[in-house]
């Protein structure tokens, strides 16, 4: 079940013998995964080989939607790419699929009956993103989160397997934690790019207003704000937490390990003293070995 993997230490094999050409569909999908996320190619190494495989398409798939929408082409250009994309997610439900990722996407569905709508659904949040630079609430930035995180958990939860519909009530709070994370960890990243996901209503209550963001300012007005930020994502995960026990046993500890692992960036940025500016919020190797064994002995 398990080969050495040079990045983690950690050995997982392929499973029973597939087709070539799938072999090599998924093999592309693991690549894109490995390089993108570290963190969520980390947990997925603990599911059952034809598991693993089906999230690692999943994921591909995601990501090249989120790298369409973070390319430097004008907002049209980059929106008649997702509509291109959207146009193969179709056509792979259909069994018409050309390209690795949809091959490895289209096969995954049909194993583990992936519904179609979550993933049309990212690609409206994939629209959002070139069309959509600010968020006046914490409502609307959840409506948002629904679409681009939230929808992940919607489609790897049948590849995970749940016990009870309610399990998915627990990923959609599990998703929106984890892309609330990804927002706090890059506020400097995306404002390079034009947009601000704080929320308009947030950023007044503590008196920080849009342009320091965009100065990079770090400030007594901003540690506050992200203090405030940091504490509402990790009730979510609080939230989300006991939804673990409603997957399959056999998928528990890698969403677990996932939820753990992310949550750690959190610390991260207090570690940073705040500085989402100059400073990238990340958890070093050893710390995530060290909270894989830890997860592992709470089990």
């Amino acid at each position: 079940m398990f080969e050495r993997n040079a990045e983690f230490g950690i050995v997982a094999t392929d499973g029973p013998a597939i087709a070539p050409d799938l072999r090599a569909a998924y093999q592309t999908c693991r690549e894109i995964t490995r390089v993108a996320s570290k963190t969520f190619f980390l947990a997925s190494l603990f599911l059952s080989p034809e598991k693993r495989r089906a999230v690692w398409a999943v994921y591909a798939f995601c990501r090249t939607a989120d790298d369409v929408v973070d390319r430097t082409a004008p907002a049209g250009d980059r929106l008649a790419s997702i509509e291109d994309l959207e146009r193969k997610l179709i056509a792979a439900a259909s069994g018409h699929a050309t390209e690795a990722i949809f091959i490895a996407y289209a096969d995954a569905a049909q194993r583990f009956a992936i519904p179609l709508d979550p993933a049309l659904a990212l690609l409206r949040g994939a629209r959002m993103d070139v069309t959509v630079r600010r968020y006046a609430t914490y409502e609307e930035l959840c409506d948002y989160c629904y679409l681009v995180a939230s929808t992940v958990g919607l489609l790897v939860s049948p590849i995970l397997g749940y016990a009870s519909p309610e399990a998915l009530s627990y990923g959609i709070t599990l998703g929106r934690a984890m892309q609330l994370t990804n927002i706090l960890r890059d506020v400097g990243e995306d404002a390079l790019m034009g947009r601000v996901y704080l929320p308009a209503e947030d950023l007044e209550r503590f008196g920080y207003d849009e342009r320091n963001i965009f100065e990079q300012t770090v400030d007594e007005n901003f540690v506050e704000l992200m203090r405030f930020e940091i504490e509402r994502v990790r009730a979510l995960y609080a939230e989300a937490e006991p939804g673990i026990e409603l997957l399959s046993p056999e998928s528990r500890y890698t969403v677990r390990l996932a939820l753990s692992l992310y949550r750690r960036i959190l610390n991260a940025i207090e570690l940073n003293d705040y500085n989402v500016f100059t400073r990238r919020a990340y958890v070093p190797l050893r710390s995530k070995i060290v909270t894989a064994l830890g997860v592992a002995l709470v089990r």
